[in-house]
């Protein structure tokens, strides 16, 4: 038997059979029988019970789907899974996102002087903080369609005069958008995005028919701020354990002097 054929057998035992309406009669062993997680799997009983003897060859990725959904994996477990039988994770699914858990929001609310924001693949821009609506740009009052960072950079005017160097900052985004996306097998999502941008802007055109690739995680962004004026913040990308389609940006002041700024900007959007 082998680290497949076991992890098969043990995750099989831990199904309640009453969860899936079967009956409650006695059984010789707990969880569900082979029989019944091939048929929620839509594959052979005796297939299945080959591959819980290690017999019969390595399953199919599509089979390995289908045996994550009938026996109810988590996406780790479906990930193991993978790993068993192919010594690497499955394709990247992308799932589309309408919100980050509390717990992540209290992440970045506990960063109260240092803006920063999750976006997704697709970089659309799913949760802030305070401090990035006073120096980035205040989501909350903008649709949710319009909160991709796509968007704001080569349609809203204010954005892109906040940018130092605004071709750089757009050549750089498009390039990771396109590294991005295609590492979270999102290239069907895009498709509008990306027909609507080149149809707006002769530039985003122009940038993505050049098929740059970057994968900068960190660096320095100039601003020109209404209020603070020009001020730079350092940013650093970092991937949610558990959700790689999901990067959460952190942005510090360079100058000290700009955390208090911030932090009085904030005390009067909390009082207006």
């Amino acid at each position: 038997m082998n680290a497949l054929s076991t992890f098969l057998r043990d995750r099989r035992r831990r199904l309640d059979p009453a969860a899936f309406g079967l009956p409650a009669e006695r059984r010789r062993v707990p969880g569900l029988r082979r029989e019944e997680v091939a048929q929620r799997s839509n594959i052979s009983a005796t297939w299945y019970t080959w591959l819980e003897q290690g017999r019969g060859g390595l399953p199919s990725a599509d089979v390995l789907d289908r045996l994550a959904k009938g026996l109810m994996l988590t996406d780790p477990e479906r990930d193991h899974l993978h790993i068993l039988a192919f010594g690497h994770p499955p394709e990247q699914r992308y799932r589309q996102v309408e919100a980050v858990s509390q717990r992540l929001q209290h992440v970045l609310d506990a960063m109260p002087l240092s803006p920063a924001i999750i976006r997704t693949a697709t970089w659309d821009v799913l949760a802030w903080n305070l401090a990035a609506t006073v120096v980035l740009t205040d989501y909350s009052k903008l649709p949710r369609d319009g909160r991709n960072i796509l968007r704001l950079i080569f349609a809203d005017e204010r954005v892109r005069a906040a940018q130092d160097d605004w071709r750089a900052v757009a050549r750089y985004v498009v390039g990771a958008f396109r590294a991005d996306a295609a590492r979270a097998g999102a290239g069907s999502e895009i498709a509008q995005l990306v027909d609507e941008l080149c149809t707006a802007s002769p530039e985003f055109r122009a940038m993505w028919d050049d098929n740059e690739v970057t994968g900068i995680r960190d660096g320095i962004k100039r601003l020109h701020h209404a209020t603070l004026g020009t001020i730079e913040l350092e940013f650093s990308s970092f991937s949610v354990e558990g959700r790689p389609d999901l990067t959460m940006m952190v942005y510090q002041p360079v100058a000290p002097e700009v955390v208090d700024q911030i932090s009085a900007l904030i005390t009067q959007k909390r009082q207006s």
